[in-house]
C-alpha cells in the first residue's frame, strides 16, 4: 500500500485530507510542521510527499531543496499544496521539481485525491 506524507500546519486541512486519502487506499502518515515533516521523510521514505509550503520550524522550499539534494529522497515525488496562487510561486516549484502545484482554494480532498492517483500509477 502506497504510503503519503501530508506536511501541513492547519490541522483541520490536514486531518480531513488524510481521511480522503486513507479511504482511497493509501497509507498515510501527518506532520504539523517542517522539522516534523523532514524527519518522516528520512525515516519512512513514503512513496508522495503532500507539502504545504508556509509551515512552522522549516518552510516547504527549505524541505523541497533538502529532499532534491539528498540521492536517496530526490526520486520521491512532491506535490506543493498551498493557498499562494501567484504564478512566480508555481513557476518557482516546478522549476525546482514538483510534480503539480495546487492552490488548496482551488480543489477539494476528493480531486488532491485523484491528482496522487495519477503520480503514483
Amino acid at each position: 500500500m502506497p504510503k503519503i506524507l501530508i506536511i501541513e500546519d492547519d490541522k483541520f486541512s490536514r486531518e480531513m485530507m488524510a481521511r480522503k486519502v486513507v479511504a482511497a487506499g493509501f497509507e498515510v502518515s501527518q506532520a504539523a510542521d517542517g522539522e516534523q515533516g523532514m524527519e518522516l521523510i528520512k525515516k519512512e521514505k513514503p512513496d508522495l510527499i503532500l507539502l504545504d509550503l508556509v509551515l512552522p520550524k522549516l518552510s516547504g522550499k527549505d524541505i523541497l531543496s533538502a529532499i532534491k539534494q539528498n540521492k536517496e529522497l530526490n526520486s520521491i515525488p512532491v506535490v506543493v499544496l498551498s493557498n499562494l496562487d501567484q504564478m512566480e510561486d508555481k513557476d518557482e516549484m516546478l522549476k525546482s521539481g514538483v510534480v503539480d502545484y495546487i492552490v488548496k482554494a482551488h480543489f477539494t480532498p476528493t480531486e488532491i485525491v485523484e491528482r496522487i492517483k495519477k503520480f503514483l500509477k
